[in-house]
């Protein structure tokens, strides 16, 4: 069978313990559908339920070799119904939820008519509690399934233990992130376990995430995926949005804590700093002769494109441009070798983005930016300060932003660009100052500031040879192949073209 027996010296798992944010949440200020506990979607009202049942624990293959556990989710109200399961690995706590849904439409939800096995434990050689079977809903004409059941018999569940929901209701999902497999990491011809997520996503996508997981055998090559997320019909109402008391109480609450690194030397600055500090406006054709910006950025122009007609640029003066530096620079270090002017960018935006449930208010995820990319992690893998702030390091020199101090090197080999992380006494409060510069999607009116609409370079283009830089650097590091982000000069554009501000992070 594989099973392993019960034994008294048996380790507790990161999943044995149920995590919690380390304070209570508030009583958010009243108004709108957000943080009431059920959202209406249109002919289907939906709970979250963090409440579990374990159901199938497997002890070893995926993260960290610690397998994963496959869980019921409880405490369903009277007139909602189960869409899948749950899964989470092992190596970290049960910090989990899933959607429970109740028709309002009269056929939204049907039973399924039958289930497919997609993969059984049974007879495989491998650490578990017991026997696992892992189904497949077969969904009825014109509805689709949302998750899987898994159960420790052979029998068929009864077909009243999971929803299917009519097809015009959902959304197609894609694979995300690798929950767990056999193997220490992904089989493409055995069992893998994903959890997934809506293909369209951002602020104007309608889609919405379930919290169940997929299960298949070998690569997946059909599309779309066997399992759905569902559909917002109400989503230009709004109506599950934070109001603008409520965003600010949430700010109040989760603005993050971000550390410098003790020998930073370039800080952090604000826009209206970095205009009344300096900052000139540049025309193509008029580089001659910059323009003072204003402290709201109200004479930037607007709207267009990155077209190079105008970009922002520090002071020509000596002085007033190292001071100024001083607040925007980023530069790329290798180990204790200085790349010259190779990863010089200037007028950066770094940014961490906070995931929170619309039902309750609960702060879910953590998106910490690192260069070009960056790294989602649970609440449950983040450190806490002062209630439920997260905490955040800035890399020394490049700015990019980990949820650990320590070194992360980037780069291939023992070669790369290093980023180091230390507390200091240079803490930064994200909620200081704290500004709302769209409410596009909080229903309340919020002018958007001018420079957010400005399109153009946030720094000017650094222009030298390319090639003679890297002959340089070959001298002292032969044959050192540097992350292609560090090889552009461009400056940076500002938030309105990242890809987070109509759609996610990564």
């Amino acid at each position: 069978m594989g099973n392993l027996s019960s034994s008294n010296e048996k380790k507790p798992l990161p999943i044995d313990t149920i995590f919690k944010l380390p304070a209570n949440l508030p009583i958010w200020p009243q108004g709108g559908g957000f943080g009431s506990g059920i959202i209406d979607l249109g002919g289907l009202k939906v709970l979250q339920i963090s409440t579990f049942n374990k159901i199938w624990t497997t002890l070893e293959g995926g993260q960290n070799d610690l397998g994963a556990a496959f869980f019921e989710p409880t405490q369903i109200p009277q007139g909602f119904f189960s869409l899948g399961h749950y899964s989470q690995p092992n190596n970290k706590p049960l910090f989990g939820w899933v959607l429970v849904a109740k028709d309002e439409s009269n056929g939204a939800l049907k039973n399924p008519i039958d289930y497919t096995l997609v993969w059984s434990s049974k007879a495989q050689k491998i650490k578990q509690d017991k026997d696992g079977y892992i189904w497949l809903p077969i969904a009825p004409n014109g509805y689709s399934p949302l998750g899987h059941i898994v159960t420790t018999t052979p029998e068929k569940p009864s077909l009243d233990r999971i929803q299917c929901v009519r097809s015009d209701l959902t959304d197609q999902c894609e694979i995300n992130t690798w929950i767990w497999g056999k193997d220490k990491k992904i089989d493409e011809k055995g069992i893998n376990v994903h959890n997934v997520r809506p293909s369209n996503r951002g602020t104007q996508a309608p889609s919405v995430l379930v919290g169940t997981f997929l299960a298949h055998v070998g690569e997946i090559k059909n599309s779309p995926l066997p399992i759905s997320c569902l559909k917002n019909s109400n989503f230009m109402s709004f109506s599950s949005m934070p109001n603008l008391p409520q965003v600010k109480a949430l700010a109040q609450n989760y603005s993050p804590l971000m550390y410098l690194h003790p020998n930073e030397k370039f800080q952090p600055c604000s826009i209206k700093w970095y205009f009344t500090n300096g900052a000139l406006l540049y025309k193509k054709g008029e580089e001659e002769n910059p323009i003072d910006i204003d402290p709201l950025g109200s004479n930037l122009p607007q709207g267009g494109s990155n077209d190079g007609s105008y970009w922002l640029d520090l002071p020509k003066d000596k002085a007033n441009r190292e001071r100024v530096k001083k607040g925007t620079l980023k530069v790329g270090l290798i180990d204790n070798i200085s790349l010259g002017k190779i990863g010089e960018h200037i007028g950066d935006w770094e940014h961490v983005t906070l995931r929170i449930s619309n039902f309750n208010g609960e702060l879910k995820s953590v998106y910490f930016s690192q260069h070009s990319n960056g790294q989602w992690l649970d609440a449950s893998q983040v450190e806490f300060q002062s209630g439920n702030k997260s905490v955040t390091y800035s890399s020394l020199n490049g700015h990019a932003i980990y949820s650990k101090a320590g070194l992360v090197l980037q780069g291939v080999s023992d070669i790369g660009i290093k980023n180091e992380t230390k507390k200091s006494d240079m803490v930064v409060d994200f909620g200081d100052g704290f500004e709302i510069v769209s409410g596009e999607y909080l229903g309340d009116e919020v002018v958007e500031p001018s420079w957010l609409n400005f399109f153009r370079q946030w720094g000017p283009k650094i222009t030298y040879d390319l090639g003679e830089e890297l002959k340089k650097l070959d001298k002292v590091i032969p044959g050192l192949k540097l992350p292609n982000e560090l090889l552009g000069e461009e400056g940076p554009t500002g938030p309105k073209l990242k890809r987070n501000w109509n759609g996610d992070e990564v």
